[in-house]
């Protein structure tokens, strides 16, 4: 039996948390498939994504421990979870969801899976946030001139 695990998120900047996450939930089992949020749940659950929701599918598709991406569900996120069936759901560290209601509402549609949560990347100042505020910090700095 293939062992699927199924990773979410918005992944609107790709960094190399994503890149960790992405390698550690395709460690759980023999295939990875991942739900790239729509950009309407990314407005609800976050702001605004700088990059199209199709466009940002095609760049998670590209990485490899991704077996296949898709984007979710723009109004029911266990849609997807029926529709793919995966054994396992690996929950990145500071996703809001719990795992036991995850487990608990899958296991109601019919779908019993494993919530497991993947620890944080140890360089935390390169997440899509702190990188932004970065980038910002250095446009609104001012420039040295070169004598």
């Amino acid at each position: 039996m293939v062992v699927r695990v199924m990773a979410t998120g918005v992944f609107d900047l790709l960094h190399p948390g994503h890149v960790y996450f992405l390698t550690e939930a395709r460690k759980l089992g023999d295939e990875l498939v991942v739900v790239v949020a729509r950009d309407r749940t990314a407005r609800r659950l976050k702001q605004e994504p700088y990059v199209p929701e199709a466009m940002r599918r095609e760049m998670v598709e590209s990485l490899k421990p991704v077996d296949r991406a898709i984007l979710g569900s723009a109004t029911d996120i266990y849609e997807t979870v029926v529709a793919e069936r995966p054994s396992i759901i690996a929950l990145g560290y500071d996703q809001i969801w719990n795992e036991a209601e995850v487990e608990r509402e899958c296991a109601r549609r019919g779908v019993p899976v494993k919530v497991l949560r993947i620890g944080a990347f140890p360089h935390d100042d390169l997440a899509s946030r702190r990188l932004v505020e970065r980038i910002l910090e250095r446009g609104a700095a001012p420039r040295e001139t070169k004598a």
